[in-house]
Parts: structure tokens; C-alpha cells; sequence
């Protein structure tokens, strides 16, 4: 081979034979790095307004959270409070109690004679089985509450809106579940999701009563069994900020009122009230200042639904930890 194509074969050759060489001189563009995940204790949290934790205080250690609300209807403003006061009997038992205390302020009416006490709320909650993020399992816990009739609910006279309470013993058993999950920001995404149901035995009534009975009325009232179904989302914005949005759906049966009237017992006096089915959506912002300190501020919304009055709850809450 001679001339030309013995050079051109001899370039050919020497072209690859370098091939390698300039291909490790070429720039290498850099592997995407994930972004780095979020510390569960970089993540600070207050809890949404609405759906309740799966978790367990440690031993001896208490939880102190205030809620302040307004209730705002077409009507009236129902201002209120409602205080958790929780303890870590052992690492799986958390026992509290719950007093509540209220305001109701009428448009076209008359307003309650003063501050008073609701209903009080008796808790305890079992963890059932703790957040796993090897295996990648929620936490569950059991809740059951007792509510005792604290609150007025009858003899009301010429104040409905002194009606605070039920009058009746309520029972609440509810199942909690909180799972934890990393976005691809690698920031935390906290969810929740609460089952709970409800029932309670009769209300002794006299005269005026939030049951809607009138002055001269003897009798009782049956409270139907209700369900609520919630699940909430937090997400992590730093360390201290968080946003948080609640979903509620809730039903509760007839309540049946059955007596007489002392002016006309010759007539028994019997009704019911319709079912109810209710939705809310509650989004709320946490800021914490420390890892056991923080506040929380949320609007509850509740739009007219099935015998469901139509509300607005502006609501603030202080969480304390120690």
C-alpha cells in the first residue's frame, strides 16, 4: 500500500489511539446531588389546629396548650377557651384534662350574663406503636375521653345564650395515626389522621334548655350518637415555620327530647332534631421559638351543610412543653 491510502490509514489509526485519551480531557458534568433530608429535631412543631397527635409525652414530662377562639356565625360570636393539660404517666400512657370556658354574644338578642365553664373533658391516650422511619410505619395511639356536664345547660330564663354545656355524660373513643415523610426538598411533610365516635346517656332538662325546650318544660334529652372523620398535613418550611391545613368531615344522629310542659301535662311534649353532616377545612401557620415553645394561628371554616349553621373561627394557641 502506497500513496494516499496508506496515509489516510495511518491518520485513521492515530485517531483512534487518541480517542480515549481526549475523552478523559473533556470536562465531566457533575452527578445532581439530592438535596440533604431534613433532621426529625430540625423540625419544630406546635400541631395543626384540628387533628390530634399519635405520640406519647416521655415520663413526667406535661404539655400545657391554650386555644382562644371566636366562633362567628350570622348571629352571634361564641367566644371561647379550651386548655389541654396533658402528662406523661409512662412512655405510653399520656393522661389530662381538658376545662373549657365560653362567651356567647348575640346580635339580635341578649348576650350571656358573663364568662363560664363548659363541659370538662377527663383523657387518657395509649400509644399503640411508635413512628418507625427504617421500616417506614406511623405511630398509632387509642384515645378515650370522658366529658362531664359542667357546663349550664338548662334554667336558662330569659338568657339562652348562657347554655355552655351539655348536661350530659359523653364518651369519646378515637383512633390517631401521625406518619412522617420527606419531600423531594428534602424538607419533612407531617401527616395525621383521626377517627373518633361519640355517644351520651340523657340530659335532665328544666325550663329553657340548649335543647331548645321552653320555660315550664320537665323532661330529658338523648344526645345521637356522632362520627367524625379528619386528617391534617404540616409542612416544614424551616426550622421554626410551619404550615399546616385540617379536613373534617363530621355526622351526628337525631337527639330526641321527650317531656311535658307542668302547664299542660295532659300533652307529652316529644321531637327530634335532624342529622346532621358537616364539613371544615382549617389552614393555620406554627411558629415555635424553641423546640417546646410555640404558637399557632388558624381560621376554622365550616360552610352551611345538612342542619349545620355556616361559621367562621379565627383561633390562636399557645404550646408548652416541659
Amino acid at each position: 500500500m502506497t500513496g494516499w491510502p496508506r496515509l489516510f490509514l495511518c491518520f485513521v489509526t492515530a485517531g483512534l489511539c487518541q480517542a480515549p485519551a481526549l475523552a478523559q480531557d473533556l470536562p465531566v458534568a457533575p452527578a445532581t446531588a439530592l438535596p440533604e433530608r431534613q433532621p426529625l429535631d430540625q423540625a419544630w412543631w406546635t400541631g395543626p389546629m384540628l387533628a390530634n397527635s399519635a405520640g406519647a409525652l416521655p415520663r413526667g414530662h406535661a404539655l400545657i396548650e391554650t386555644y382562644v377562639f371566636d366562633r362567628i356565625t350570622a348571629t352571634s360570636h361564641g367566644f371561647g377557651s379550651l386548655t389541654y393539660m396533658l402528662y406523661g404517666v409512662t412512655d405510653t400512657l399520656t393522661m389530662g384534662v381538658k376545662p373549657s370556658f365560653g362567651f356567647n354574644a348575640i346580635k339580635q338578642g341578649r348576650n350571656g350574663s358573663g364568662v363560664a365553664m363548659g363541659d370538662l373533658t377527663l383523657s387518657a391516650q395509649y400509644r399503640l406503636a411508635s413512628f418507625d422511619a427504617e421500616r417506614s410505619t406511623p405511630a398509632v395511639a387509642l384515645s378515650v375521653q370522658y366529658s362531664l356536664p359542667t357546663g349550664k345547660h338548662d334554667r336558662l330564663g330569659d338568657r339562652p345564650a348562657d347554655g355552655l354545656g351539655s348536661g350530659a355524660h359523653t364518651t369519646t373513643v378515637s383512633v390517631y395515626a401521625q406518619q412522617y415523610f420527606w419531600l423531594p426538598n428534602g424538607r419533612i411533610f407531617r401527616a395525621r389522621l383521626n377517627a373518633s365516635t361519640a355517644f351520651s346517656d340523657h340530659a335532665t332538662l328544666t325550663d329553657v334548655s340548649v335543647y331548645g325546650t321552653r320555660d315550664g318544660f320537665r323532661g330529658r334529652a338523648r344526645p345521637g350518637q356522632s362520627f367524625s372523620l379528619g386528617v391534617s398535613g404540616e409542612y416544614s418550611l424551616t426550622r421554626s415555620w410551619v404550615l399546616a391545613l385540617d379536613l373534617i368531615y363530621s355526622h351526628d344522629n337525631p337527639t330526641r327530647v321527650q317531656g311535658f310542659d307542668i302547664r299542660d301535662v295532659g300533652n307529652p311534649v316529644r321531637y327530634r332534631s335532624g342529622a346532621s353532616d358537616g364539613f371544615a377545612i382549617a389552614p393555620a401557620i406554627e411558629y415555635s421559638w424553641k423546640p417546646n415553645l410555640g404558637v399557632l394561628l388558624g381560621t376554622r371554616f365550616v360552610p352551611k351543610g345538612h342542619n349545620v349553621t355556616a361559621s367562621i373561627t379565627p383561633a390562636v394557641a399557645i404550646n408548652y412543653v416541659y
